[in-house]
């Protein structure tokens, strides 16, 4: 007999995370496997033997059906680094006997780069020390930048939710009949990868000219051509709208946002907060150039907005959770699940997996020469790889006119 089956989530929430935790536990109920843990916040809330039987909320088709359209960790997410092995083999012993003790045999972590690491880590123990436990990793990250894979559950409903937030926007600022432009900056997540501000090239079609300047940290910005170009499009357009990534760069890899100030805050794997690079650069262009600016950062709403999520992006979300689980139940471990696509036009894609050494703590960038125009602007090639991420809809289902979520706020008594 198989033995219980445990699963968390990491690093940033997305609006389909949640349909791969649906995919685990559909797997698991076909399996037979009826104790399905959660790690309460990741692999920290573990530590603290924070774990919750999901049964107690999550029994029925129904239930995961509102799981699957519900944003954000169900679970709870954290960020927390686990040491290296050497010299810290206590903190792998606390973990080790607290699956034994609830006999938990097959381990499976939803996150990104840094969450591939834990799994890399605990499978590398397990092998060394002869553990019967099963690691899996599941790919997921709004940043799109897991190498290995396609492209990641989390990018697809993102890229839909900037592309159409972006063509409102140019809707907004086109609407003022002024003798001078107003300038508007988009601030769009993305650290060192600009594959989510590349996505606001889908706002332009036949009834939007999309944004007119996307500039992503793969190239260095120079502030100095920005605010040339804001100038010469000044002088044709009534209105103008950038896009730029939060992690944008000068060319001695300085954020831009950190001119306008530093931000103290850093993260457990180094990473600093990133926020004000819109704010900078708006009041950079009115001081240089006079013209009335404005900023806005989308910020959280680019991970959680689950009413306009990807159909596409919803389905491969929930089979990555159920492949991985399927894997481990078949022996398989210290891999993660990837998606390949085979063709484009008409999108077929299939799934696979790889070693986790080829994913834990490597970045993926936009191939530089899709970014072009001086480094202003994305290729069509990139729009070809991006447009089928964002087809189709998920329905929520509401109540009194807003979403309804499930949430572990409340027990479901057992029958």
């Amino acid at each position: 007999m198989k033995g219980n089956v445990i699963v968390g989530q990491s690093g940033g929430p997305t609006s389909v995370i949640n349909c791969s935790l649906a995919g685990v536990i559909k797997a698991c109920w076909n399996e037979g496997i009826r104790r399905i843990y959660g790690m309460h916040y990741g692999i920290e809330g573990l530590l603290q033997e924070d774990i919750v039987d999901i049964e107690d909320y999550i029994m029925s088709s129904q239930d995961l059906s509102l799981l699957k359209r519900t944003p954000s960790s169900f679970l709870g997410t954290c960020r927390y680094k686990l040491p290296e092995i050497k010299g810290n083999e206590k903190t792998y012993e606390k973990i080790f006997d607290i699956l034994d003790k609830h006999n938990i045999e097959y381990f499976l972590y939803n996150g990104g780069n840094d969450s591939m690491d834990t799994i890399k880590q605990l499978a590398e123990y397990a092998t060394k020390n002869n553990k019967k436990q099963k690691f899996m990793g599941i790919p997921k990250t709004i940043d799109n930048d897991l190498p290995m894979t396609d492209h990641c559950p989390g990018y697809g409903s993102s890229a839909k939710y900037i592309a159409t937030s972006m063509k409102e926007i140019i809707r907004d600022n086109e609407s003022y009949g002024v003798s001078k432009p107003t300038i508007c900056i988009v601030e769009i997540m993305g650290r060192h990868a600009g594959w989510l501000t590349a996505a606001t090239a889908l706002a332009r079609d036949i009834d939007c000219s999309g944004p007119d300047l996307i500039y992503l940290p793969e190239v260095p910005f120079d502030v100095k051509d920005f605010i040339k170009r804001i100038k010469e499009l000044a002088k044709t357009k009534k209105s103008v709208v950038v896009a730029v990534s939060e992690g944008l760069n000068d060319k001695n890899g300085k954020f831009i946002c950190e001119q306008g100030g530093e931000s103290e805050h850093v993260d457990a794997f180094g990473h600093k907060q990133l926020a004000g690079t819109a704010s900078y650069l708006a009041n950079i262009v009115t001081k240089e150039t006079g013209l009335k600016s404005r900023y806005i950062e989308f910020s959280s709403l680019q991970r959680c907005a689950a009413h306009v999520s990807s159909r596409v992006d919803s389905d491969e979300a929930y089979n990555v959770g159920y492949l991985a689980a399927q894997a481990a139940f078949n022996g398989e471990t210290g891999k993660m699940v990837t998606i390949q696509v085979d063709s484009r036009e008409p999108y077929v894609e299939t799934y696979d997996l790889i070693d986790i050494a080829e994913v834990a703590n490597i970045e993926k960038k936009v191939p530089l020469n899709w970014i072009t125009n001086d480094g202003t602007y994305v290729s069509d090639e990139y729009l070809k790889y991006v447009r089928p991420f964002i087809i189709g809809s998920i329905q929520p289902y509401t109540a009194g006119g807003l979403p309804i979520h499930i949430t572990m706020n409340k027990k479901r008594k057992h029958k």
